[in-house]
């Protein structure tokens, strides 16, 4: 008498389900761990490609809008009030990603959507839990630079 066996490995359900979880977690983490260059591409002050040192220009009083802002390099200067210039780092403590803009006195992280004060860079909306840090910026002669 003759038998044939069948020699195909069987897999379990619990393999399967388990491999196609590890696939969706890998996915998962991969879109919350990295930045789109296009979503944070930022302007350069043009004499220093790293957002220079004390005394480097940044922008014209006129090139920052009341309740807006303009990222220039490692800094976001925003206009709070007409007059009132201020300027914190512009790298989001949530994960580091580069804030994009500053409209309606939030500065606007472009990653996960944070949103920070443009009057003190206090967290007005997450994931983010901390404030963005200050910079010291001078403003003179209609220019802001550095301090």
């Amino acid at each position: 008498m003759t038998t044939s066996q069948d020699s195909s490995p069987v897999v379990s359900r619990r393999v399967v389900v388990a491999a196609v979880g590890g696939v969706g977690l890998t996915a998962a983490l991969t879109a919350c761990g990295g930045t789109d260059a296009a979503d944070t591409a930022v302007d350069r002050p043009t004499d220093s490609p790293d957002g220079g040192g004390a005394g480097t220009e940044l922008a014209k009083v006129t090139d920052i809008p009341e309740g807006g802002g303009k990222v220039v390099g490692d800094v976001v200067i925003t206009q709070p009030r007409a007059g009132e210039f201020k300027a914190f780092s512009s790298k989001c403590t949530h994960q580091g990603c580069l804030v994009k803009d500053v409209t309606d006195n939030l500065i606007h992280c472009p990653c996960h959507d944070s949103r920070f004060d443009a009057g003190d860079g206090s967290v007005r909306s997450g994931p983010a839990t901390a404030p963005l840090p200050p910079a010291s910026i001078t403003v003179e002669g209609g220019l802001i630079k550095l301090a």
